[in-house]
């Protein structure tokens, strides 16, 4: 029997992350504009709810983002005053916090965000979930590795 190089193929890592993350991207968005954000909004104020007062540099590491694409993130929700900024010694130390009002935001937020993530991890099966989180964290960490 025959069988074309392109049935011997695997398929690309990178685009079918990609494309999941799309669909996953589109539904959390939608829920998450319910309370003025979108995902990555709702993950960066996540990250320094949890990590207040460490510096950005960390946060951004944390969330696998560049510093450029933080800050980026972090302008409209400064300009809505839902967080601060801390200066530290230099631009790599500066730091931020949580609002009052973004404490509420996010709190509002993540009613909308547990309704999606309830729904996802009750349809993949708890189990078969975690293990999703802890293979795509081991396939993160073996392209980081690779040297380009």
């Amino acid at each position: 029997m025959h069988t074309s190089l392109r049935e011997k193929r695997l398929p690309c890592a990178c685009t079918t992350i990609k494309k999941a993350s799309r669909i996953l991207g589109r539904k959390y968005d939608a829920l998450l504009s319910t309370a003025g954000m979108n995902n990555t909004q709702f993950a960066v104020m996540r990250a320094v709810s949890a990590h207040s007062g460490e510096p950005l540099v960390q946060i951004a590491h944390n969330l696998a983002m560049d510093r450029t694409s933080l800050y980026r993130a972090l302008t409209p929700m400064v300009r809505d005053g839902w967080i601060e900024i801390a200066d530290g010694e230099n631009t790599r130390s500066n730091s931020a916090k949580l609002t009052s009002k973004g404490a509420r935001v996010l709190a509002a937020a993540e009613i909308s965000w547990g309704r999606i993530q309830a729904h996802v991890v009750k349809e993949f099966g708890r189990t078969s979930f975690s293990s999703l989180i802890q293979e795509l964290d081991r396939l993160g960490a073996i392209a980081e590795k690779y040297d380009v």
